[in-house]
């Protein structure tokens, strides 16, 4: 499945309750699933990690849809030719010039 039929799909199935929820009602539950992930990634539960990453990615493309992103075409637009400030498959960045990077 490409990031765009995923995107509809959520569209297909949820769409009208996510758009009466709005984007900030989204967002909250989007953070709430970030830290599911974060506590399954804690546990090491491989089963629980994939599927706390399809809820963030559902939550994610939830967001996109009310506010009319395709979320594949700005990923592919951003990173499809590399690095988005080297333009480099692998990165050739210096890591003292990333932020938070030592």
């Amino acid at each position: 499945m490409q990031i765009r039929e995923f995107q509809k799909l959520i569209e297909d199935i949820y769409g009208r309750r996510d758009r009466a929820r709005g984007v900030a009602g989204n967002f909250m539950w989007l953070i709430e699933e970030v830290g599911e992930l974060a506590q399954a990634a804690r546990k090491g539960d491989h089963a629980e990690i994939e599927n706390e990453f399809a809820d963030v990615l559902a939550w994610t493309v939830t967001i996109a849809n009310i506010l009319g992103v395709d979320v594949e075409k700005a990923a592919k637009s951003k990173y499809g030719s590399g690095c988005p400030r080297c333009g480099k498959i692998p990165c050739e960045c210096l890591q003292s010039t990333i932020p938070g990077v030592p």
